[in-house]
């Protein structure tokens, strides 16, 4: 795969040659696409000057163009001093691609850092524009589940250009240590890797010690259509969580091609996946697999989203990529059954809906397996595998300008993104690719924002989950449908399924959240979460207050909400 990627990417760079300014990312910040999503339901109807794109929220990141045009809609539409401030956020942060900004630094250092007040160093020439900034995150904090403090110590940098208009680069390397709180060293020993990360190892006894690195190119390959390699996380949907593509797993290499055309947006996307990861003493090579996803999304109105995708997901001998699935129009359902192979295909349909440019309608709906005469026979046959997602959000809720709410409900059926062995279900380095459970859940999530002053966030987060553990012998593990690395082969029994079934287990878990912007993208946020967990079988006490404070700069929160 990677050198058909190679491939395609030399051939646009040696055979474009007019074609419109390319850019980079917003890089995916969930606290910085809410100020997005805000602003697209205020005022996304309205149409952008001389464009014929506009912002598919559906799928993300955003590009860094579409975010300076919906920045510079809001700039016109603004009118409380949070709005402004936000607004002028969004208009700072993508300078390069808007001449509204208000950006120029008073006091640069040495006449050569911070001569704006975004970047540690940028140069903005005619053929080449580069942006090089520090990334840092400082977490304290104290579990009552654990000894000493935990912390987490996060340095790097990312760094971000365009060269011609038209090859756009994004890079981050960040190095980080730390300790978290006991409910995450409990996932982490349920799935033997840090959470969201890759290879890892130990820090100071009960400490974790890894590497973080993303990058990738874009290039436009004509007017509408344009390819992106490299290694980074992608989310489908409008939801906070994703029941097709989530931000959970790991960095994968990738390549992925934009169309945009009118109201039209496709997108596909092919990724090489780790598909088991085994820690051992020496270097081995992992066994990859391959995802292919493509999605169709129409604006069918101004305010009316409808997006079809399908994904496929598959391993080869010695790791070979199917070539077939390359062909980016065809329904992979018909290669799969043309070559006669036992692949993991999935079909999916999502909406967004703005309504009255003050809220949001939204929702996902994934077939993972689907038979209408067991659906309607009601007997809880184990291949009736299905999650659905609807969620709302309210703008300036009940007329208090910047509050901000937010429900959602997530169900998921036992043994969906589950499939023969590693090579076909749904996870990337032992990590679900989906919701961060896994499967056989229901899920009531609600969030209130609120920014009373233009530097000052408050977040309350509460997220109440049912789902159902599998359970654990000296000899056997019987499994209810849950964890998705599992081999739906082990299931007890063909029929009698429902959700949440095994070791049902009821959770809760509250987030309050306070976070002060001191700068431009440099944040202090005071943090308490708590957590409540109770299982039928073998019950721990598992309530858990974990009091934390953190010093930000170009990084997101670092979320362990599973």
């Amino acid at each position: 795969m990677k050198k058909i990627a190679c491939l395609l990417l030399l051939l646009a760079l040696a055979g474009t040659t007019t074609l419109q300014a390319q850019d980079t990312y917003v890089p995916y910040d969930p606290e910085i696409y809410r100020l997005i999503d805000r602003y697209q339901i205020l005022y996304g109807n309205q149409p952008i000057a001389n464009e014929q794109r506009g912002l598919h929220p559906a799928v993300r990141p955003f590009g860094r163009k579409d975010v300076a045009a919906l920045a510079e809609i809001s700039a016109r539409n603004a009118q409380t001093s949070v709005d402004q401030f936000n607004t002028e956020y969004l208009l700072n942060d993508n300078w390069n691609y808007t001449d509204q900004e208000s950006n120029n630094s008073a006091r640069p250092l040495f006449n050569t850092f911070y001569t704006n007040r975004t970047d540690l160093f940028h140069y903005e020439g005619r053929d080449f524009v580069v942006r090089v900034n520090p990334v840092l995150h400082v977490e304290v904090g104290h579990d009552n589940q654990s000894d000493g403090i935990r912390y987490t110590n996060t340095r790097g940098v990312q760094v971000e250009g365009v060269i011609d208009d038209r090859l756009s680069f994004y890079t981050i390397i960040a190095e980080t240590q730390a300790k978290f709180p006991e409910y995450v060293v409990r996932r982490f020993e349920q799935e033997n890797v840090v959470p969201h990360e890759g290879w890892w190892k130990r820090f100071k006894g009960d400490g974790f010690d890894f590497l973080n690195a993303r990058g990738y190119l874009n290039y436009n390959l004509t007017k509408h259509v344009e390819i992106q390699l490299g290694h980074d996380r992608h989310f489908i949907g409008n939801g906070y969580r994703s029941l097709l593509l989530s931000d959970y797993a790991p960095p994968s290499f990738f390549l992925k091609l934009n169309t945009q055309v009118w109201r039209i947006h496709y997108m596909n996307l092919f990724q090489e996946l780790t598909a088991k990861y085994r820690r051992l003493s020496q270097d081995v090579l992992f066994d990859k697999k391959y995802m292919a996803f493509h999605r169709l999304g129409v604006q069918i109105t101004d305010n009316f989203d409808l997006g079809i995708s399908e994904t496929v997901i598959f391993g080869r001998r010695k790791g070979r990529f199917e070539l077939q699935y390359l062909n980016p129009i065809i329904f992979y359902r018909s290669i799969e059954q043309a070559i006669g192979s036992e692949d993991n295909v999935t079909l999916a349909a999502d909406f967004r809906w703005n309504i009255w440019n003050r809220v949001q309608l939204y929702g996902q709906l994934m077939l993972d397996e689907f038979l209408l005469n067991e659906v309607k026979a009601g007997n809880g046959w184990w291949a009736n595998k299905q999650a659905g997602q609807v969620g709302a959000k309210y703008i300036n809720a009940f007329g208090l300008d910047n509050l901000d709410l937010q429900g959602e409900v997530n169900i998921i059926r036992p043994y969906t993104y589950q499939h023969l062995d590693n090579f076909r279900n749904f996870q990337h380095f032992n990590q679900p690719l989906a919701h961060p459970i896994g499967a056989n859940l229901y899920e009531a999530i609600g969030v209130v924002r609120y920014q009373p002053i233009p530097r000052l966030n408050l977040t309350g987060k509460a997220i109440y989950t049912k789902y159902g553990q599998d359970e654990y012998s000296a000899t056997d593990t019987i499994n209810w449908g849950g964890n998705v690395n599992l081999p739906y082969t082990l299931r007890p029994t063909d029929y009698g399924h429902k959700i949440a079934q095994g070791n049902t287990t009821n959770q809760l878990h509250l987030d309050l959240n306070a976070s002060f912007q001191l700068r431009h993208n440099v944040f202090v946020d005071v943090k308490q979460i708590l957590r409540r967990s109770d299982a039928e079988i073998n019950s721990f006490d598992l309530n858990t207050s974990f009091t934390s404070f953190a010093f930000r700069w170009n990084i997101p929160q670092r979320l362990h909400e599973f």
